[in-house]
């Protein structure tokens, strides 16, 4: 899987050339009744009201590859064979699975059941009219998994995580992706609390663009993002008007950082 923020710098110089966390509850596989027994999966303090949050750790569940594959649609299982290694194969099935149990436990379906397409720009989406959301993010062997019920206004959302003491050249990107109120706001800082405060920006701008769908293409140097008294965007154009905007700091495990947002569709 490409690295999320080196994908994203190299994307930008293409343009240019055209909280506390809260105690984790352990869920046992009873609680995932469609899910195989080997699924590790915790079941996190939820983020915002009618949202789930999920930590999967990938290479815990993907001991019987067959076992999760027979979940998956052909298109899927042909989908995990082009990954390019074998381990990237297996965690990319593991959590696909997890996403469909979970998926098939908020609807009350078999997960093979559960049908997923692309919507607008690629963002994956249930196929059918369930007033249900869902997004996931990757870091390593871990995944995080949200699930939104009761979602029929329209409503989104988006869930990025990246490790705490992930090295970047945080001043670098900060100039590709921060707005100038941001670079200003954590200039003053330590090297090392420049890096984190970076990547706690990064999780909240990129789950917002994976709730809009917009992905790479999201204007994420005007997307103006607060971290004062919680994550908050503050000023944003068009899909990103601060009204419709909800950022929450996810209680997740301590060498984590995840940010859930949440699109109040117009």
């Amino acid at each position: 899987m490409p690295d999320k923020l080196q994908t994203a710098a190299a994307h930008s110089r293409y343009t240019q050339s055209m909280s506390h966390a809260e105690p984790l509850i352990p869920t046992t596989s009873e609680s995932l009744p469609h899910a195989p027994r080997e699924t590790n999966v915790l079941e996190l303090a939820a983020p915002a009201p009618g949202v789930a949050l999920w930590l999967c750790h990938l290479d815990r569940v993907c001991a019987d590859v067959a076992t999760l594959s027979a979940s998956l649609s052909a298109q899927e299982r042909a989908r995990a064979g082009r990954f390019g290694t074998t381990l990237l194969r297996r965690r990319w099935i593991a959590g696909r699975a997890t996403l469909r149990s979970l998926l098939g436990q908020a609807l009350g379906l078999d997960p093979c059941a559960v049908r997923l397409r692309r919507g607008v720009r690629g963002r994956p989406e249930l196929d059918g009219a369930y007033a249900v959301d869902f997004n996931v993010s990757h870091t390593g062997d871990t995944a995080l998994i949200a699930i939104a019920t009761g979602t029929q206004d329209g409503t989104r959302v988006g869930i990025d995580v990246e490790r705490g003491e992930r090295r970047v050249n945080a001043d670098g990107l900060a100039r590709k992706f921060l707005t100038e109120r941001e670079r200003a706001e954590i200039a003053p800082l330590g090297a090392d609390l420049r890096r984190q405060r970076f990547l706690r920006l990064w999780t909240c701008k990129e789950a917002m663009s994976k709730a809009t769908g917009d992905g790479l293409s999201a204007p994420f140097r005007h997307m103006d993002v607060t971290l004062d008294g919680g994550p908050r965007l503050v000023a944003g154009p068009a899909s990103y008007a601060p009204a419709r905007w909800q950022l929450v700091a996810a209680a997740t495990l301590p060498d984590l950082i995840a940010t859930l947002a949440i699109w109040r569709q117009p």
